[in-house]
């Protein structure tokens, strides 16, 4: 059991890839940084790998439930542990494009520019890739980002029936590249290639997610105390409004308040901007950060997201590990449209257990057969930014995700688009799964951040503008929800906000903290 003080120098809600990456960061032996984690440890046991267990009894999702716009209660997939959604995320990370950060024109509007340029964040990127140990092989993908550097690790590969299509592609003059992968799986490492990666936890350890590659190493670091299964209620500020003073939580059947210098919040853009609105108080009525722009909440993004299972009638697909190939020539604007449609990347291989959740009148016989005969892709095009998508906490507590999907346009066109390859190279049977408002991976926008208090929640170093000592460290703080996982762009936004944190200390940031304390 944890012993918990009444005092700390700084405090992170939430284990995630945000807090994980931030934690690693500050970390060093004498400091004195409570981590604070609502769920526990997900224990390595067989039921990580079970399609049962995760997609039928959702053994591991979270047990509350969310309202729609319209009130409807909802059974979110998201994921309360230490390293938080990336115990079951795909793995994926990716840079965003340097057109994101840019102004960029959609079929259905605009996604804005971001305050900073993506030459800002690129030295942190590669920093985040060494933390994350990503693979993958630079210069092969025609819109790839300027890099400082190659990609720390080499590509995972493809097995023989993802290589076929990858010279096939090649053919139809496409330009398929290794998906930057965040697995250990080079000589000497755990990852065993599996078909239970993409949405299921690892019992091997062999994923990149933010226990393993982020959270752990920051704890063995030294000056971090972790503290699972604790709630945060609220975030408490002195009279003037201006500092937050303490977190309200509950753990092991109490309700308590632990004072901070520094309070990070890294629950989820969801999560984060319901503490926030449950916050309120006399000096921040709408919530805390909320008193000038009103965007606190609002702005959500989710991805529009569609699984695609192309199935041949004589072809057995045999591969394990399907998610190796990304293809980003409809990412911008392409020989298709004169605007940008999205990203494809392999799905880790759909199971007919796996498919009978989604179309339960199928009997599980013929689910098995398409399974074994399809190649599984993910789909995915970003969705706008829109005030009117927002997150609220109704007055009985629930929290309430009201959003409306935008662009589909351009998603449906993407779809339309790579079934017709799909066919083209023998795949004539086209099965397609959009997913809803419960799908909560990518969840992100709810806090931006920008250069005006008037139409931001954050600073560019993702401090609460009406607060002093206030940070919002995960996914929250995008202005545009771009076309990829956002895990690997919240690792770096992380590093830059440890780095401002750490200058702000009066420490040398580019020192190595065990240098730091010889120096002192």
């Amino acid at each position: 059991m944890t012993t918990l003080k009444d005092s700390y120098d700084i405090i992170i809600i939430g284990a995630g890839v945000g807090g994980g990456a931030l934690a690693n960061s500050l970390a060093a032996p004498g400091r004195d940084i409570l981590m604070i984690e609502r769920g526990p440890r997900l224990p390595r046991e067989p039921d990580n790998w079970s399609v049962d267990a995760i997609f039928h009894t959702r053994k591991y999702a979270a047990k509350e439930q969310w309202r729609d716009r319209d009130g409807k209660l909802f059974s979110p997939s998201t994921y309360y542990y230490v390293g938080g959604n990336s115990k079951f995320f795909g793995a994926a990370t990716v840079r965003f494009r340097k057109q994101d950060f840019e102004e960029l024109q959609h079929e259905a509007g605009i996604a804005p520019a971001w305050p900073v340029s993506y030459d800002t964040f690129e030295p942190y990127y590669a920093r985040a890739e060494r933390l994350m140990g990503t693979h993958g092989e630079a210069g092969i993908d025609p819109i790839e980002p300027p890099r400082s550097g190659p990609m720390p690790n080499p590509p995972i590969g493809h097995e023989p029936e993802i290589a076929w299509f990858d010279a096939k592609l090649r053919a139809r003059g496409l330009h398929p590249f290794p998906l930057p992968m965040a697995v250990d799986y080079h000589d000497g490492g755990a990852c065993a290639r599996c078909m239970t990666c993409d949405g299921f936890a690892c019992k091997i350890g062999a994923k990149g997610d933010a226990e393993v590659r982020l959270v752990n190493p920051a704890l063995a670091k030294g000056g971090v105390t972790l503290v699972t299964e604790a709630y945060v209620r609220r975030l408490i500020t002195d009279p003037s409004g201006r500092r937050v003073t303490a977190v309200e939580i509950d753990h092991d059947g109490e309700t308590r308040t632990i004072s901070g210098g520094t309070f990070i919040s890294a629950a989820g853009a969801i999560n984060s901007a319901a503490l926030l609105l449950r916050s309120a108080n006399d000096k921040h009525p709408r919530g805390l950060g909320n008193n000038q722009s009103d965007q606190l909440g609002r702005n959500y993004m989710a991805h529009n997201n569609t699984a695609m299972m192309a199935v041949s009638p004589f072809k057995k697909n045999r591969v394990k590990f399907q998610k190796s190939m990304a293809i980003n020539d409809y990412y911008l604007a392409n020989r298709e449209k004169p605007y940008p449609l999205g990203n494809v990347q392999g799905l880790g291989k759909l199971q007919a257990g796996m498919l009978t959740v989604t179309a339960p009148w199928a009997p599980e016989w013929l689910m098995a057969l398409f399974a074994e005969r399809s190649v599984d892709w993910w789909l995915m095009s970003e969705d706008l930014p829109d005030p009117e998508n927002r997150v609220s906490v109704d007055p009985d507590g629930h929290i309430r995700v009201a959003y409306t999907a935008n662009n589909l346009k351009s998603h449906g066109e993407l779809v339309k688009v790579w079934g017709h390859h799909m066919r083209a190279l023998g795949y004539p049977i086209i099965l397609t799964q959009k997913m809803d408002i419960k799908v909560a991976m990518h969840q992100c926008g709810t806090a931006r951040f920008g250069t005006d208090p008037a139409t931001s929640v954050l600073d560019t170093h993702c401090r609460v503008w009406d607060i002093d000592n206030l940070y919002v460290v995960d996914a929250s703080f995008l202005p545009s929800s771009t076309g990829f996982n956002p895990s690997l762009t919240i690792v770096a936004q992380a590093l830059r906000t440890g780095e401002h944190l750490l200058k702000q200390m009066g420490e040398d940031p580019t020192v190595e903290p065990s240098r730091r304390q010889d120096a002192a």
